[in-house]
């Protein structure tokens, strides 16, 4: 009886937040998309990202699955022998959404509009962009390897001309992908449809929406009921619900993104290294993996997953949980177990805030397993689940303790640019390290901006991750496992473990 009010609560809430047509059977030639974030704007440097994966705009580097970067609206690119000049050559045949040829003045006005947004390209030492012939070139004050790679990222996204109005906003995008946009209505609202002129793949598909949906509830009866066509971030628990239905087929797959434990390394209580190395072996990541996240094999010794495989030391062993390893460092530390439960030393106990966010359902219930198993070490946790904004903002001002988060290492297509900003300065980064300066850390993050070898970059990149598994800035608790719910009547379905793209134009539906 409670299970049908659940579900009757659930189709309410639906209710209210999408429109009727919303929830009408999809058409047969219309694809729904549903996932948990919101989008406000048409500025690709906060809302790109959507727009990248409905396929309505693209960038000159494109990335496959397995972080190779390869051709986009560039076929290929050339660097000077002082690595300061990038020259990019664009693709002949590229139209917009309006009928426009993309040219490299296009193609220079995005980019100069990105320079001035929020995003990794600002942030590159880029000194000029310059039209020569069918080409766009980039020069630079210093040498920077990462650049293809940033160019990947939605930020640096080209569009028509026509999207800009005369104080340079952008009122329209109008792109070069399979989609243009059909319907704008944020936050929870974006249609697209077909783009007959498409230059490479053109769909299948006539047209397709993606609905934002913050409960993953509401998304779950979406897939079950045939609202929805595709789920992105499927909750684990909802799993069960989901494979008693025979037009659902719920997939898993390892996405370059970790859950992590954020942590104030300057706190008294967490300075020591000895201390976050406790706190380490104290988590059952076998258990998380295998009863919360429905992902056995997903526990994380590391930051940063096998498929970043620079940044990722194959050989490292698992960690292992360790209750009485970790209760004798704590002990050496000079924490003794008061008569309630929770370590004391110098009359403070030894409890934390820890804070999380409900835009990925599942961190909640990760929190609450570490809660109950710090508490079997002695270490009081107090969780409680905010906004992903308290975040930085508690980075910033200083109050926060702890925190749980999914941090993406695929932000760009090389990890160096997430690294850096983590931790390749004093300050840390909002979702990297906190209060931790290693200065050898910081100068070999330096030292990889400028490198054009692979080989020095891996062995360089190899001793910057050795040194964080040895500190703990951050402490790994799992790999990324991404579940989405496909409807059986899509085809040609696959992942993108970046989340670049839904990969709309391969898709077909079956009648």
């Amino acid at each position: 009886m409670c299970y049908l009010k659940r579900i009757v609560c659930f189709g309410l809430l639906i209710g209210c937040l999408f429109s009727p047509s919303v929830l009408a059977q999809p058409a047969n030639n219309h694809l729904t998309i549903g996932g948990p974030f919101e989008f406000t704007t048409l500025n690709p440097s906060q809302n790109g990202y959507v727009f990248t994966r409905m396929q309505v705009v693209e960038t000159l580097v494109d990335v496959s699955p397995e972080g190779e970067l390869l051709a986009g609206l560039a076929t290929h690119w050339d660097v000077s022998d002082d690595q300061l000049s990038w020259r990019f050559h664009l693709r002949d045949g590229v139209v917009f959404h309006d009928g426009r040829v993309m040219d490299a003045a296009s193609v220079e006005q995005s980019l100069s509009h990105a320079l001035q947004q929020h995003g990794p390209l600002a942030q590159a030492p880029v000194e000029r962009l310059a039209v020569d012939g069918d080409a766009l070139v980039i020069e630079l004050s210093q040498p920077y390897q990462l650049l293809p790679a940033v160019l990947a990222h939605y930020s640096t996204v080209v569009i028509s001309p026509d999207s800009f109005d005369d104080q340079g906003r952008i009122t329209r995008l109008l792109g070069s992908g399979p989609f243009k946009i059909a319907v704008f209505a944020p936050p929870h609202k974006l249609g697209v449809e077909r783009f007959e002129d498409y230059w490479g793949q053109v769909a299948a598909i006539a047209s397709a929406e993606y609905l934002t949906g913050h409960r993953g509830e509401s998304r779950v009866l979406q897939a079950r009921s045939g609202q929805a066509d595709i789920i992105y971030t499927v909750d684990p628990a909802s799993t069960g619900m989901l494979n008693r239905v025979s037009h659902v087929q719920v997939q898993s797959d390892l996405i370059p993104r970790a859950i992590l434990i954020k942590l104030d390394s300057g706190h008294a209580f967490l300075k020591e290294v000895e201390a976050r190395q406790a706190l380490s072996l104290a988590l059952d990541r076998s258990g998380i993996a295998r009863a919360v996240l429905r992902a056995p094999g997903s526990e994380a010794n590391q930051l940063i997953p096998a498929p970043l495989a620079d940044w990722h030391l194959a050989d490292l062993p698992p960690i292992e949980r360790d209750l009485q390893q970790a209760a004798a460092l704590l002990d050496d530390l000079g924490w003794e177990m008061g008569r309630d439960g929770v370590r004391v030393r110098d009359n403070q106990r030894f409890s934390l805030n820890l804070i999380t966010y409900a835009d990925r359902p599942e961190l909640t219930v990760v929190a609450t397993a570490i809660q109950a198993q710090l508490a079997e070490l002695g270490v009081e946790v107090r969780v409680s689940v905010t906004n992903s904004s308290a975040i930085p903002a508690g980075h910033q001002d200083g109050s926060l303790e702890m925190a749980l988060i999914a941090r993406n290492y695929g932000f760009i297509a090389d990890p160096l640019g997430v690294m850096l900003s983590d931790f390749g300065s004093p300050q840390g980064g909002d979702w990297g390290a906190m209060q931790w300066n290693n200065t050898d850390v910081a100068e070999l993050l330096k030292r990889l901006e400028g490198e054009m070898d692979a080989d020095t970059y891996h062995a360089t990149a190899q001793r910057i991750a050795a040194l964080l598994a040895d500190e703990l800035p951050l402490i790994p608790v799992t790999f990324y496992t991404q579940l989405t719910a496909v409807n059986q009547r899509v085809e040609n379905f696959r992942f993108d473990p970046f989340e670049r793209s839904y990969y709309l134009n391969e898709m077909e539906l079956s009648q």
